[in-house]
């Protein structure tokens, strides 16, 4: 295999043994060749083990010519896949790439081919592709249903004036294996996409109603995102759709300081971008505020406060310390530094990135915290989501 793999700490394997018992004699072979790597992370992770035993074959040609260039072609399958009208080979499509991308990233990870953020990227990547790919089908549906007054060849997710938002991890490529997605989604009314412009909040809302059914619904292969579309204006009483005239109204009267927050990570990542970029430019003084009050900035410590009641939060241990919610942990980091991005970003635009290790440094280049808390803070992040 040309890519090198650096092995774990060595341990009994007797379940990988008899994984590549099963497995045809060419595959065992080369799977064996880097047992010092995979034999312990398959022994202490039964879905990555289920998941070699299905993709085992390729998993060998993806070490072959390198993580990088296999999850390329992944993503050029499922973009494909997309353009065909098969739903049933759409979705078996969509569980094949997440499968394969969460066995690929997490052996790119711990062999040291990729770093933490780059699997984390990736499967973020896999999100957007994967609900791009959907939209894509369901606007060709929507086109045959005579929804559309856009000619066949443009019956695209780019072309739909539906544009899809990733919100928190998802928002900031920082997916974890098992995350579910959180996205919003928000249609342009003055494109010229619809047959009947006044049913478009009912046929984009089935349409993303149909496309979280094809991420969720579990079939072979499982699900492929948990999605969450609750982080939308007023979820209990709007549809899952809504215009973006109608978001943006919301946002400038009732809008809450939780709501920029979740905001700061936002990008368009699927659908049509265009009217994505459009939203967030109009959006951003809302996010961005250049004068702050004391009542915003307590509302930030009210929040804080919040979460920590909510999820139990109490001090630092070391038995049975939660890293992502706990004290100090991965949620509390990114709480920080995201509420710093909302007190110094509506002056400071080079403060307004979503990656939370970008997000401190960026912080620190601009003075508002050492550069030593950035890199202790950085540091603690990644290490606690490996």
């Amino acid at each position: 295999m040309s890519t090198i793999l650096v092995p774990l700490p060595p341990t009994d394997t007797p379940l990988f043994d008899a994984l590549l018992a099963e497995l045809p004699q060419s595959v065992s072979s080369a799977l064996r060749v880097e047992a010092s790597a995979l034999g312990p992370l398959l022994e202490v992770a039964p879905y990555l083990l289920d998941l070699t035993r299905i993709h085992g074959a390729w998993l060998v040609s993806a070490l072959e010519v390198g993580p990088d260039q296999a999850f390329a072609d992944l993503m050029s399958e499922l973009a494909r896949a997309g353009r065909e009208d098969d739903e049933t080979a759409l979705a078996h499509g969509l569980r094949l790439a997440k499968g394969r991308t969460a066995l690929l990233a997490a052996v790119a990870e711990t062999g040291g081919a990729w770093t933490t953020a780059r699997a984390t990227e990736a499967l973020s990547d896999l999100a957007d592709a994967a609900l791009e790919a959907a939209l894509d089908l369901l606007m060709r549906q929507a086109f045959d249903r005579g929804h559309l007054a856009i000619p066949a060849g443009q019956a695209r997710a780019a072309n739909s004036g539906l544009a899809i938002f990733a919100l928190g991890k998802h928002g900031g490529r920082e997916l974890n294996y098992s995350s579910d997605i959180d996205i919003v989604a928000f249609f342009d009314p003055q494109k010229p996409v619809l047959a009947d412009p006044l049913e478009a909040t009912k046929i984009y809302s089935r349409m993303v109603q149909k496309l979280v059914g094809l991420m969720e619904d579990r079939q072979a292969g499982g699900y492929v995102f948990r999605t969450d579309l609750r982080l939308r204006p007023d979820p209990g009483s709007t549809p899952v759709a809504l215009s973006v005239d109608a978001a943006l109204a919301y946002y400038e009267v009732r809008g809450q300081n939780w709501e920029r927050a979740a905001w700061i990570k936002s990008r368009p990542c699927a659908g049509d971008k265009a009217v994505g970029e459009a939203f967030l430019k109009e959006l951003a003084p809302y996010v961005w505020r250049k004068h702050l009050d004391f009542a915003t900035i307590a509302d930030i410590q009210a929040m804080k406060r919040q979460i920590n009641v909510s999820k139990k939060v109490g001090d630092i241990r070391v038995e049975g310390h939660n890293v992502k919610l706990g004290r100090g942990g991965i949620r509390e980091i990114e709480f920080f530094a995201q509420t710093q991005q909302l007190i110094a970003g509506g002056r400071d635009k080079a403060l307004r990135v979503r990656p939370t290790a970008h997000a401190l440094a960026a912080l620190a280049e601009a003075d508002w915290i050492s550069p030593q808390t950035a890199e202790e803070l950085t540091e603690t992040y990644w290490y606690a989501r490996c």
